[in-house]
């Protein structure tokens, strides 16, 4: 008897042994990762200073990592904080600098008069998607992706995404400004609203949904019109109603990002005490260019529909949707 249950105990740490390799056991490292992050370099897209600092090359494990990481604590050239110090690849660092210089910053002057002073955001981890063990391997595991979950005025007041996405009617506009603007950049970017795991946080990554990298999934689909062009200039004031919404056409299957930046640890609804801004109570008048622009000045990128089947609200925000809780059932995961 006892040969069987030893028998059958090795049998089982066998297993949870290989079960615990398939994170990595089958998967390959596609070659573009280190053609795009090699051509980032080439380029010098990425200005090493006291803030962005190289750090040793991540090899695995498994498939994990990127040639030539960099430590992050500040971003704009050192004007903005991060609460965490992010690792990241030179092509997501690149843009995130221009993100920043060309989309958040003059969202946060149009909408609250003031600049984005810290960003709390996730960045390498290598895991499988949604912490599953045995799940494709995440963007972040090659420091290809963000997670957004909150920014910091310069007067000290939070905006969380989780919060923000319906709250204010500055809150909202500045979060849309950024997701829209995200979407002109990056190759995935997922808000409340696309799914049951994005209801806290922005996700952006430069992840290839297609051979030739053309392909872009932004969503939800919104019924919002961004002030901003795509240089971070004020567009003419010339509202125009939204349009009716329209189902978007059915799509294939398209592999998603679809992840839990906090893990066991969600942040707490706490962390960010709304205390009262006065600023925020209206958009402020437009102000002179940034001086965040530290970015060079990229053409806008052809508008492309986004690639979504949700709604959301226009401005003035009636009839919101019911956002999915953390443990409800989930729809197909990717």
């Amino acid at each position: 008897m006892w040969r069987s249950v030893l028998a059958f105990s090795a049998l089982a740490l066998s297993g949870a042994g290989l079960t615990g390799c398939a994170l990595n056991k089958f998967e390959q490292r596609e070659p573009w990762r280190d053609q795009a992050e090699q051509a980032c370099l080439a380029k010098k897209l990425v200005e090493q200073t006291e803030f962005v600092t190289p750090a040793k090359a991540i090899e695995g494990p498994g498939t994990c990592g990127m040639q030539q990481p960099f430590r992050v604590t500040r971003l704009g050239k050192g004007s903005v904080a991060l609460k965490q110090r992010m690792t990241l690849a030179c092509p997501a660092i690149a843009e995130a600098e221009a993100w920043l210089a060309d989309t958040i910053q003059p969202a946060a002057s149009l909408y609250f008069g003031q600049p984005v002073a810290e960003i709390n955001a996730g960045s390498y981890a290598c895991r499988g998607r949604n912490n599953q063990v045995g799940a494709k391997l995440s963007e972040h595991s090659f420091g290809n992706a963000l997670d957004i979950m909150s920014f910091k005025l310069a007067d000290g007041y939070v905006i969380t995404v989780k919060g923000g996405w319906r709250g204010t009617q500055a809150e909202q506009g500045f979060l849309r400004e950024v997701f829209y603007g995200a979407c002109q950049r990056f190759s995935t970017v997922l808000a409340p609203g696309s799914d049951m795991f994005h209801y806290d946080h922005i996700h952006v990554d430069l992840a290839r949904h297609d051979p030739r990298g053309l392909r872009r999934v932004c969503k939800p689909i919104l019924k919002f019109e961004p002030q901003l062009s795509a240089d971070g200039s004020v567009r003419p004031a010339t509202r125009r109603p939204a349009p009716a919404y329209q189902p978007a056409p059915p799509q294939g299957p398209v592999d998603l990002e679809e992840d839990d930046p906090y893990g066991a640890s969600p942040m707490s609804s706490r962390q960010a005490p709304r205390a009262p801004n006065p600023v925020a109570r209206a958009p402020a008048a437009p102000s002179a260019p940034s001086a965040y622009a530290a970015a060079p000045p990229r053409a806008p990128a052809p508008r492309r529909p986004a690639i979504a089947a949700y709604e959301e609200p226009a401005p003035g925000f009636a009839e919101p949707l019911p956002l999915a809780a953390p443990g409800a059932m989930p729809g197909p995961i990717y």
